[in-house]
């Protein structure tokens, strides 16, 4: 406590001591006093002017430093806003430059795709399209003769009989469309009448090429298939696809008693399992002779086939295309058709017969018929080795030439190098006996005269005979 007290003593005596003796000093010492003081006074008044001048360049710097804020600030916002322009231009510029590029990518995609698609199409369209071929050909010796005495059809030499060229399209699974062509014998023809009359048939010199078949198909139903236009008739095809042989030998009524194809329309399908049909109505001439008649003929198929036995039965009836306006006609031709027998991959064994009444006799007032069978078969002895024969035997006249008789047989051995080629060594007798008939390997035979006989007298002999033996084969395609 006298510790505290001491202190607060001292420290007032320094407060009375101090003023004390500057007044001690300013009584002994006034002018330095004055000057003293004056003094203060000056550089008080001085350190207020600093203080005002610092406080204006406060001021000022406070104020130049906001204005350059501000403009730094402006500045700033300009750049960010040039920045921003220029970034909304470039982003502007890359996406036009991306559309320019995605343009032109989906049109280089539209392109290719067009492109594709028209490739695909085409590839799909010749995939549907189907292109077939065949040629019947061989190479042989002949020796025919009439009446004991050898006519101008002997010799040797090459031959095509045959040649189809088809193109077979499918637009889908219903319609279709098909065009075959034919390229027909014209060995020895040195004619070039019209192929459609009697007197120039098999002589078409530059005019051995026609078109088989040309039809469109609609299958709604494996039951119900629908051509228009020139296609199989009913018994032929069927018949040859029995036989097997066609490169050989014509079928018993292809040529002298039926035609294969013909313009018209034709129906056919299957009916179950074991049955098949075939209907046409077409115009009777053929598919070489297309005529405008006044009616239509008509040929019609049943077939049934059960673990490899078949039979069929069909018919004909008509005018064979001579209905043709201001001709006078007197009969109508018709044709009955029966065949059966077994078929497997071994070995075929079939009979055939047909009955027509009128069938060269439409326009004629006398009338006839004909009538004739057919055994034929194979067997094969290996995959590529078989051996074949056929026997036909027909009455070509039955009411006027009661014994005008065709006797007819091949025999053969047939090799299959390549599932495309058939080779055959070949041996053929045909005999005609008492008259003349065109039989598919020519006319001949002598003309047979009502009352006389053959030639000018009744000893005269009417037979002809045709023998030939070669090889014999076929190309498919």
């Amino acid at each position: 406590m006298s510790r505290k007290v001491l202190l607060l003593a001292a420290a007032a005596a320094s407060g009375f001591i101090a003023p004390a003796a500057n007044a001690a000093t300013a009584k002994h010492h006034p002018v330095k006093h004055r000057a003293v003081a004056k003094a203060h006074d000056s550089s008080a008044e001085l350190r207020s002017e600093i203080a005002a001048l610092k406080a204006e360049v406060a001021a000022l710097h406070d104020a130049v430093s906001t204005q350059q804020q501000a403009q730094v600030t402006q500045q700033a916002q300009v750049a960010q806003t040039q920045t921003q322009v220029a970034a909304q231009q470039e982003q502007t510029q890359v996406a036009s430059t991306k559309a320019d590029q995605a343009m032109a990518l989906a049109t280089k995609t539209e392109t290719a795709e067009a492109k594709t698609e028209k490739n695909v199409s085409a590839m799909s369209w010749a995939g549907q399209t189907k292109i077939s071929g065949r040629m019947y050909f061989n190479f042989s010796n002949v020796n025919q003769s009439a009446s004991g005495q050898k006519t101008t059809g002997s010799g040797t030499g090459f031959d095509i009989k045959r040649l189809y060229v088809g193109i077979d399209h499918k637009f889908n699974d219903i319609f279709a469309f098909n065009v075959t062509t034919d390229v027909s014998n014209v060995v020895g023809s040195t004619s070039n009448y019209d192929y459609a009359t009697t007197s120039s048939f098999g002589s078409p010199v530059g005019r051995g090429f026609f078109i088989k078949k040309a039809y469109f198909e609609a299958k709604i139903d494996p039951a119900l298939i629908i051509r228009a236009g020139s296609a199989d008739m009913p018994w032929i095809a069927n018949d040859e696809n029995i036989y097997g042989y066609r490169h050989i030998e014509n079928t018993i009524i292809d040529g002298p008693f039926g035609t294969s194809a013909d313009w018209g329309i034709h129906l056919l399908g299957n009916l179950g399992k074991h049955f098949d049909y075939q209907l046409a109505a077409v115009n009777g001439a053929g598919y070489r002779n297309i005529k405008v008649s006044k009616n239509v003929d008509f040929e019609g198929r049943i077939g049934t086939n059960w673990n490899g036995f078949f039979a069929d039965i069909g018919g004909y009836i008509g005018r064979r295309g001579n209905a043709i306006e201001g001709t006078q006609l007197y009969h109508i031709a018709r044709r009955l058709d029966a065949m059966g027998g077994f078929k497997n991959d071994k070995f075929t064994l079939g009979a055939e017969y047909f009955f027509a009444k009128d069938w060269n006799n439409v326009a004629t007032v006398a009338q006839d018929s004909a009538k004739g069978y057919t055994i034929f078969g194979n067997y094969n002895i290996t995959k590529k080795w078989s051996v074949f024969g056929e026997h036909q035997w027909v009455q070509p006249n039955v009411w006027t030439n009661a014994n005008l008789r065709q006797n007819y047989f091949n025999v053969g051995i047939q090799y299959e190098p390549v599932k495309i080629v058939d080779i055959a060594l070949v041996y053929k007798r045909d005999a005609v006996n008492n008259g003349n008939f065109a039989t598919n390997n020519g006319s001949y035979g002598s003309t047979f005269t009502t009352g006389i006989g053959c030639g000018a007298t009744v000893t005269q002999p009417c037979d002809g005979t045709y023998d030939e033996v070669g090889i014999f084969g076929q190309i498919r395609f």
